[in-house]
């Protein structure tokens, strides 16, 4: 899934990156057995922003860190976590940035930035959002987030967005119970396939998924031999779908008769 930041950089994580220290002597090394020198937190800063700039991540999220370690109590510790955080983001390691951002939730409730962090965490569950096909954890957990975030920070850009990634993520939750209605359908075990198409018709209402689902209803009541529900669903997608194909190919099932956008024929 592309990355989709254009909120959360205009929201504070660009001015963040353009915040640089003065009087950046460049010393030390990217050797991984370089011998440990402590440093200022200017140098360390700012080539760590230098590095994020040139997308050396590896680099980038290190000397974050070691800002952070050398130099704990300075503002820019704190600054250098939530950079550090957003360098794993831009790398794809998501677990990295997650842990980086519970540390900073956990350690700054109050800082400026804790929309962000949290809008960051949610941002990386939902940017690994599978294919319906795939276990669905951590779609949840990505909607799970993102509602967390549209309900802390309400009147902020970062819950408007949120808001957005919420309705892919519950398209994504009835796809996969749609994914498994049809396997089941597919097996003749009809029952269970009436579960998982119940479940996103009352779970899932406002999804693109609802037409075809009370469509599948039809079709397995009718293997079941129960024409009074299967007229029943019927029913309701041609009161709530009038035009849609799904109630095209249920009206011919009930029928025998063609029947598009309201017109037999």
């Amino acid at each position: 899934m592309a990355k989709m930041l254009s909120v959360s950089r205009g929201c504070g994580v660009l001015a963040l990156t353009a915040v640089t220290l003065g009087a950046c002597g460049w010393f030390g090394s990217k050797d991984e057995n370089a011998t440990y020198v402590e440093q200022p937190v200017d140098v360390l800063y700012n080539r760590a922003l230098d590095d994020l700039g040139a997308q050396d991540y590896k680099h980038a999220a290190k000397e974050f860190e070691e800002v952070d370690r050398q130099h704990p109590y300075s503002v820019w510790a704190t600054k250098a976590e939530i950079m550090a955080a957003f360098t794993y983001y831009e790398s794809n390691k998501y677990d990295d940035a997650i842990i980086a951002l519970d540390r900073f939730i956990q350690l700054h409730p109050g800082h400026k930035d804790i929309p962000y962090a949290y809008y960051l965490k949610a941002v990386c569950y939902y940017e690994q959002i599978s294919d319906v096909g795939r276990d669905q954890l951590i779609t949840q957990k990505a909607l799970d987030a993102l509602s967390d975030v549209a309900k802390r920070f309400p009147d902020t850009p970062y819950a408007r967005d949120a808001r957005l990634k919420v309705e892919l993520a519950i398209d994504h939750l009835a796809g996969k119970e749609m994914d498994i209605g049809r396997y089941y359908q597919k097996k003749e075990q009809y029952i269970g396939a009436i579960n998982r198409y119940r479940t996103v018709i009352e779970r899932f209402q406002t999804t693109t998924h609802v037409p075809e689902a009370l469509h599948r209803l039809v079709e397995c009541y009718l293997a079941l031999g129960v024409k009074s529900e299967a007229k029943e669903a019927a029913a309701v997608l041609g009161f709530n779908f009038p035009g849609s194909d799904w109630y095209a190919d249920s009206y011919y099932l009930m029928t025998g008769e063609d029947y598009r956008f309201g017109e037999n024929k």
